[in-house]
């Protein structure tokens, strides 16, 4: 059988299968005429059940299976296509329809297209010579929105999909979000639980605690090895591997370039600190583990001091991590961060003159910084307490008029009256609720 056959029988098997739609995403993403949708995240974060959404959604629209084009570039009999031979996909599309050349109203959809060499002006072309629709969804390096936009010359859209956020968690458990009435809120805190042991991934929601934990660990060992040292064809990837368990591990933690390359020279690993950097932005750029700069008016103070690591799911880190660096303290936080990496926050940390550490800080749009404190439990009148509040009003004196927040595992909220301004304590399960798109 020949290519375009091969080829064929892919495109009509898409057609045909039944598509799994899953629980519709709290993504605001907009599809705008002229320009290619693209969706990038983490793997097994749902991408490839957000097109099936966007499919399903198209079909009940009208549109005929027929204007359909989707392939997996995962699928191992389009190796030819993923080597850079794409032109074969629009050959055995119009092979299958012919009359459907030149027609308006065509939808490409190409699922993992890092795989395939050569990607960008295949669908710069399809936009423009086909007047398709282009959907891409990809989970490396080569997909980040930078380089998505600068290769196709912006004719594309990219849009960050992570595994759920808690509100998505209890669409996916029938939940109603609801905050209204003792009975409610307490539904949603029970439904908290489950989300604070099983993370995000959808695969391992409802999977039993062995089960997830080893989902859990080979997706990590998946970024690590296909996203990491197989797309960059790293030198040491003994020395990648120790080094990305080393961060996971570290997750909610200071870290530096000298004390990681000293940490990878005590294993007998020969790498220098360019290598280093490399390997944490191909960890970032896989959507493993992202870096939390010190907030400062400096960019070089801001590289020059240490930084904070951070993984794209508290409980992946839970079932992988030795457990010896990590504490739910560090998970909670973990948590934190990613609700707000996933709401396009551009987050750092703070510290005050006098050396006190706020675990978050941002700038909204309207110009007002948000400061962070994460606690697990903070009692009154107790120790925690204290100190959380004088790194919270320290900061407030040095950043008067910025909203503070001390999220916690304790009920609540409640607020706190201070000299330098209210400081909100507010329960994880309300505060990754606020705010949350439809």
């Amino acid at each position: 059988m020949n290519s375009i056959q091969t080829i064929q029988d892919v495109l009509l098997e898409a057609q045909r299968q039944a598509r799994f739609t899953g629980v519709p995403r709290r993504l605001s993403y907009r599809l705008v005429p002229g320009k290619a949708f693209v969706c990038i995240g983490a793997r097994r974060s749902g991408k490839s059940t957000l097109l099936n959404q966007m499919i399903a959604g198209l079909l009940d629209r009208g549109a005929a299976v027929e204007d359909i084009l989707y392939v997996n570039l995962f699928d191992d009999r389009l190796d030819e296509v993923r080597q850079g031979n794409l032109k074969l996909l629009t050959e055995a599309y119009f092979g299958l329809y012919p009359e459907r050349k030149g027609r308006k109203g065509l939808h490409c959809f190409l699922d993992e297209i890092q795989m395939a060499r050569g990607w960008e002006s295949f669908a710069d072309r399809l936009m423009r010579a086909e007047n398709m629709s282009v959907y891409l969804t990809g989970s490396s390096a080569d997909m980040l929105a930078r380089e998505v936009g600068t290769a196709m010359r912006g004719r594309s859209l990219a849009w960050e999909l992570f595994p759920f956020s808690f509100a998505e968690y209890l669409d996916a458990k029938g939940v109603v979000v609801d905050l209204r009435g003792q009975q409610a809120r307490l539904r949603v805190r029970k439904a908290f639980d489950g989300y604070w042991q099983s993370g995000g991934f959808p695969e391992v929601m409802d999977a039993d605690p062995p089960l997830r934990v080893m989902i859990h660990q080979d997706y990590f060992k998946t970024m690590v090895f296909r996203d990491v040292v197989d797309r960059h064809d790293a030198l040491h990837p003994r020395a990648v591997r120790d080094m990305a368990y080393r961060l996971l591990n570290s997750a909610a933690s200071l870290y530096t370039i000298n004390a990681l390359t000293g940490y990878l020279k005590s294993l007998d690993h020969r790498v220098s600190k360019a290598f280093v950097g490399d390997v944490l932005a191909w960890l970032e750029d896989a959507y493993a583990l992202f870096t939390v700069r010190l907030y400062d008016a400096s960019l070089s103070r801001q590289y020059v001091n240490a930084k904070k690591i951070y993984a794209v799911d508290h409980a992946l880190v839970r079932s992988t991590s030795t457990g010896i660096l990590v504490n739910d303290g560090h998970l909670l936080e973990n948590l934190v961060f990613v609700d707000g990496r996933r709401r396009g926050r551009e987050l750092y940390y703070y510290r005050t003159r006098t050396g006190r550490e706020v675990d978050f800080v941002w700038r909204g749009e309207d110009g007002r910084l948000t400061l962070i404190q994460v606690s697990l439990q903070v009692p009154e009148g107790s120790e925690t307490l204290a100190r959380e509040l004088a790194a919270l009003r320290e900061a407030l004196r040095e950043r008067p008029g910025s909203r503070a927040l001390l999220v916690t595992m304790d009920d609540g909220p409640r607020q706190l009256e201070t000299a330098e301004g209210p400081v909100e304590i507010v329960p994880v399960w309300q505060y990754l609720l606020a705010g949350e798109p439809k």
